[in-house]
């Protein structure tokens, strides 16, 4: 037997040879897959006339498998306990929750999630509402989470393994400053005037180090401190009670949650952007996951997300990581 053309076997055939494999008596496999003794009969002749082998030899009295049947069969049973986990994970996948981590109610991600609930009014998300890329793909690492929103290029080394990813926005860095403070008059803040200043940027928050990262690229050479690690803050009330006590700016992006108290300004001369990405785990399937991305991209268009200003600054990291297809 000189290479089994294996060409689109259909996995009713394989069903067959396995069942009668199994029960070496036509009868009996039929019974086992509710067909009749006849058609099953014709499955096994027509799969012997796609393979080129005979698979049984059967009399009147008995059933049995011949050479070429017992080399085939474990492969064939192989191949159909593919079949079927493949089935059931995309039936999992279609019929359970999508959990999704939008990050804040103003962020890009909560933008992209209403949109794709209304595409897909079947499809049912969980969001979750949580701050920074790096603690969030270590729960898509375990299944906890399914997609998630940020800057790739600032993860920790090795993190990005098994993941898969899509620029969806170039969003604008801002700093946030209490209305007091004597940027607050100004409608854009230019980058000359944050030397001098200290900026919270998440330092010692373990779940945002992507962040911190770029305010590190940022600030370096520009004469802009980064404020000490401070412990991971939670919820909004929280944050604006810490910023406002202890009189911090923050640096953040256009799309920041508004903080009564506070006032955030668009950064310029240069204009520092901060790449935004969508985060899966490398192979997932999931009707969610089309509608996000259908989301991302129709948004994306309409809005101009993936426009750069002229004299715009990325960070070297997310500049090699775009231009390698990002």
């Amino acid at each position: 037997m000189a290479g089994v053309p294996l060409r689109d076997t259909d996995p009713r055939l394989l069903r067959a040879f396995v069942a009668v494999a199994g029960e070496l008596h036509f009868t009996r496999a039929a019974a086992r897959l509710f067909v009749a003794q006849q058609a099953l009969s014709r499955d096994i002749r027509r799969l012997e006339r796609e393979w080129g082998v005979r698979l049984f030899v059967r009399t009147t009295r008995q059933v049995a498998l011949t050479a070429d049947g017992e080399r085939l069969l474990p492969a064939a049973r192989d191949v159909l306990a593919a079949h079927d986990e493949l089935a059931a994970m995309l039936a999992d996948a279609g019929g359970r929750p999508l959990a999704v981590d939008v990050g804040a109610p103003a962020a890009t991600g909560n933008l992209v999630l209403t949109r794709a609930r209304r595409a897909a009014p079947g499809v049912e998300f969980v969001a979750r509402f949580r701050s920074g890329l790096a603690g969030a793909v270590r729960d898509i690492a375990v299944g906890r989470l399914d997609v998630s929103f940020g800057r790739v290029a600032g993860l920790p080394p090795g993190a990005r393994r098994g993941l898969a990813h899509r620029l969806v926005r170039l969003e604008r860095a801002a700093v946030l400053v209490p209305g007091g403070h004597p940027l607050a008059p100004l409608a854009r803040v230019p980058l000359a005037r944050l030397a001098g200043e200290t900026l919270y940027a998440a330092a010692g928050n373990e779940e945002t180090t992507e962040w911190t990262d770029y305010a590190r690229a940022l600030f370096t050479g520009r004469g802009i401190r980064l404020a000490d690690p401070y412990p991971r803050i939670e919820g909004d009330e929280e944050f604006r009670r810490v910023v406002l006590e202890r009189g911090w700016s923050v640096l953040a992006s256009e799309q920041f949650t508004d903080l009564p108290g506070t006032v955030l300004r668009p950064l310029t001369d240069p204009v520092p952007l901060a790449a935004v990405w969508m985060v899966w785990r490398d192979g997932l399937r999931h009707p969610g996951l089309d509608a996000l991305l259908a989301a991302a991209d129709g948004l994306g268009r309409a809005g101009g997300w993936l426009r750069s200003p002229p004299g715009a600054w990325l960070p070297e990291a997310d500049a090699r990581l775009i231009a390698a297809g990002g």
